[in-house]
């Protein structure tokens, strides 16, 4: 039984390797780190009640604590916390179906969305930005000298990790 475990565990190592580069991997071993409070190399209830509260968040209940616990099928170690995300990651929607949302933005269809317009959007409807939150989006993706956001590469950008013309 060991052996099956073990081979399990390689195999998702190198998968979560290839979408990773070493500068990102070491990131998330840091916030491994911080989140593993008591230093046991397992993230516990324990651990997210003291780094949830670290945060200020001293109200959280136990079942979202369990809930949290519940998307992994055993104890969260560091390769199973890496996979966690390296599967999160690759849940993400498919390009086309991020630029059919933003199509929807682009009556003309001219490829691009004007900053201001998708910046209100975004402040204004549904799970709100914060103005960091939108610092950052312009930081990660901006806008070219007439104030358009080519969402199409955005859309490349989100699923693929890297920019077109790299």
């Amino acid at each position: 039984m060991a052996p099956k475990a073990a081979k399990r565990r390689t195999g998702a190592s190198s998968t979560v390797t290839s979408i990773f580069d070493q500068t990102q991997i070491q990131e998330f071993k840091e916030a491994f780190t911080v989140i593993d409070q008591n230093r046991d190399g397992l993230i516990t209830k324990d651990d997210l009640r003291d780094t949830f509260a670290a945060m200020g968040c001293l109200n959280i209940k136990s079942e979202e604590l369990d809930a949290m616990l519940r998307e992994s099928n055993g104890p969260i170690n560091f390769t199973t916390f890496l996979t966690m995300f390296g599967e999160k990651l690759k849940g993400a929607d498919p390009e086309d179906v991020i630029t059919s949302a933003f199509k929807i933005l682009d009556p003309e269809g001219k490829g691009t969305i004007k900053k201001d317009y998708l910046q209100e959007l975004l402040q204004t409807q549904c799970d709100r930005f914060s103005d960091e939150e939108i610092n950052n989006l312009w930081a990660s993706f901006p806008p070219d000298i007439t104030g358009n956001v080519d969402y199409r590469n955005v859309s490349y950008i989100i699923t693929h990790g890297e920019d077109k013309s790299e």
